[in-house]
């Protein structure tokens, strides 16, 4: 059933779709150069789970550029990356985040955060095959935060 809006009536579509975006989780991925694990995971974040979360990036010591094999990769998932560059990890720390994922293997200087961390090994200097790897096994945790982060937004659906 849904809610009664402001007058008794049903809630507008409106109404609900402001509820969903305030139930999103803002989600930090970090890495050390912000040019391969952390902008995969933000794409596949981006592109698979906007309803339920919005998802930034960033590294502690950012690369020059996004990594082409980085973009490879996600082209040949249908994922353009587009307007993503590598971040300093400081540049957004002023801003609020419900859940950090460390892929740098160093402790992180957060504490406002919930922070978990993901063992992905750092393709740079790997060949395309080793890329590829990375970004499926990306792929794979991205998916299942997205989806616990569903079942946490609806706990009564199957």
């Amino acid at each position: 059933m849904v809610p009664p809006g402001p007058v008794g009536g049903p809630r507008s579509p409106s109404a609900r779709q402001d509820a969903a975006a305030e139930a999103k989780k803002r989600v930090l991925f970090v890495c050390i150069g912000n040019s391969c694990r952390s902008q995969m995971a933000e794409a596949f974040a981006r592109s698979y789970g906007s309803d339920v979360l919005d998802a930034f990036s960033a590294g502690l010591s950012p690369a020059m550029m996004v990594a082409p094999q980085t973009h490879d990769v996600l082209r040949e998932k249908n994922i353009e990356p587009e307007g993503q560059f590598p971040k300093h990890l400081e540049s957004v720390l002023h801003e609020r985040f419900d859940l950090i994922v460390n892929m740098s293997g160093f402790p992180l200087p957060i504490r406002r955060a919930r922070v978990v961390e993901w063992e992905v090994r750092d393709p740079i200097g790997e060949d395309t095959e080793f890329f590829r790897a990375v970004a499926n096994r990306i792929e794979a945790l991205v998916i299942g935060l997205i989806l616990d982060l569903r079942r946490q937004q609806s706990p009564g659906r199957v």
